[in-house]
């Protein structure tokens, strides 16, 4: 049996928002019909009714589901090495209570209307939470190692996870361009060919990003020596970090994350050396580590894909997608259709689950939220009422 649901507004995003319109959804919550008010309003039918406007489930395309346990423990603002140094310091701890944070935060997203999760993983941990979550997870197994002699045994570990985590979906990414060495990035891209996976990679977090690339010099040698590193190997490149590193990953399908500090040479670069790149924006997480935003008009002005994630609650007080489109609403008067585009297919597209997420279609499962909307389609608060 069918349920019909209606807002003053829904938004399927494959086409414009339509007044009073109604989903028909099966009871494995495949969309069966959209209407528009013309289409129901002489029929008999037993509609529920809400205020509001009901969108797709959002995807998450950047998270770290096994650092939940940090919620609230770091300081704000610190910039990102300090914050690196406090990852380090402290993700240790019990195994039931990062256990117990994780199937947490599993839930809150959950209730936020998130139905896919981009996760990223150093271990086998999160993976029990995610068999009994009713929440899609693509898993992206974080390489580490600026050592280029141990690119190999690196590899061999990761392989090993990355076989723990069978049957779910998931695949080898470099962690970032200052914790991989050219040789591991090589093994990475040979991983990901092979296997036909896509790639996720922290991208131009901070300012010292690029001066370590640029002249190697700046925070990051404190990063260094906390960690006991002989950098003696590593010769600058004199270009920013984006420049320095993706032309080792060539055309597979790529996830830039964060990209506070991209500039415009940046992004012609970028669409020069590959066409499948998608542009994750973590706001919130930003202004958490960095209080720095990047710079998303210029970003729409490239006409790059952009996606939106969370980051991990060590950067966040919440995991909540539509709350990173209030953050950009606010802070960079970003349209709502825009940001709703970011938070539904573009992640869906990256994630390779277009076919049945993204937007409200018929014979799609892509989940329906309920959210606030002002009259001139602006954001109200970020809480969400999850449907189905």
């Amino acid at each position: 049996m069918l349920k019909y649901f209606s807002a003053d507004w829904v938004f399927p995003v494959s086409s414009p928002p339509i007044k009073n319109g109604v989903v028909a959804v099966n009871p494995d919550g495949e969309i069966k019909e959209v209407l528009a008010e013309e289409d129901w309003v002489n029929l008999d039918l037993e509609i529920i009714k809400y205020k509001g406007a009901i969108v797709p489930g959002f995807i998450n395309t950047h998270c770290h589901l096994e650092l939940s346990h940090l919620w609230g423990q770091i300081p704000r603002q610190t910039g990102l090495v300090e914050f690196v140094q406090h990852i380090i310091k402290s993700r240790q701890a019990d195994a039931g209570q990062i256990d117990l944070a994780m199937q947490k935060a599993d839930r809150q997203m959950f209730d936020n209307g998130i139905v896919a999760v981009g996760d990223i993983s150093n271990q086998i941990s999160s993976k029990k939470v995610k068999e009994g979550s009713k929440i899609y997870y693509y898993t992206f197994i974080e390489a580490l190692g600026f050592n280029p002699e141990r690119a190999s045994a690196i590899m061999d570990h990761l392989r090993e996870i990355k076989r723990d985590f069978e049957p779910l979906p998931a695949a080898i990414v470099p962690h970032a361009p200052y914790t991989v060495s050219p040789e591991l990035f090589e093994l990475i891209r040979q991983e990901a060919q092979k296997s036909s996976v896509f790639i996720s990679v922290h991208n131009q977090e901070t300012v010292d990003e690029n001066t370590f690339f640029e002249s190697k010099t700046g925070g990051f040698l404190k990063l260094y020596e906390f960690l006991g590193m002989d950098l003696s190997f590593f010769v600058p490149t004199n270009k920013t970090s984006l420049k320095s590193w993706l032309p080792y990953i060539k055309k597979e399908k790529t996830l830039l994350v964060h990209n506070t500090v991209t500039n415009k040479a940046d992004i012609d670069f970028a669409k020069q050396s590959n066409p499948n790149l998608y542009w994750c924006l973590c706001p919130q997480a930003n202004l958490y580590i960095e209080n720095a935003l990047p710079n998303v008009d210029l970003l729409i002005d490239e006409n790059v894909k952009i996606t939106l994630g969370t980051d991990s609650l060590a950067s966040n007080h919440q995991l909540n997608i539509l709350s990173e489109m209030l953050t950009l609403q606010k802070y960079k008067q970003v349209s709502f259709e825009k940001l709703l585009s970011w938070a539904t297919i573009n992640g869906a597209e990256f994630l390779g689950l277009d076919q049945q997420m993204g937007t409200i279609e018929a014979d799609k499962k892509p989940g329906l939220n309920l959210i606030q909307l002002s009259a001139d389609f602006k954001i109200e608060n970020d809480l969400v009422r999850r449907l189905i």
